[in-house]
């Protein structure tokens, strides 16, 4: 589809409805300009969300990370008293 726009004296461009339909455009959307040996390219940009992190946040992963270390860390038999005891006597020899 080809049509002609208008720049206004702000720089703003509207794309007409029917072109915006057929593109899947909505408000808000975000699109990349580009140049090219042909003109100028528009397409639509490719956004993601970013969750930005407030400290608290941070320590609630630490914490959480740490208490998963905590229970899949290998757990050591303990041996009891009288043998930790036999043990340590035959090391001081």
């Amino acid at each position: 589809m080809k049509t002609a726009l208008t720049i206004t004296s702000r720089g703003v461009v509207t794309l007409p409805a029917k072109l915006r339909r057929e593109m899947g455009l909505k408000a808000d959307d975000q699109l990349i300009a580009e140049t090219t040996p042909d003109g100028l390219l528009l397409r639509p940009a490719v956004t993601l969300p970013v969750e930005m992190y407030s400290e608290a946040r941070i320590r609630e992963f630490d914490e959480a990370e740490a208490e998963l270390a905590k229970a899949l860390a290998p757990r050591r038999r303990q041996a009891p008293p009288a043998s930790r005891a036999r043990k340590a006597a035959r090391r001081r020899r």
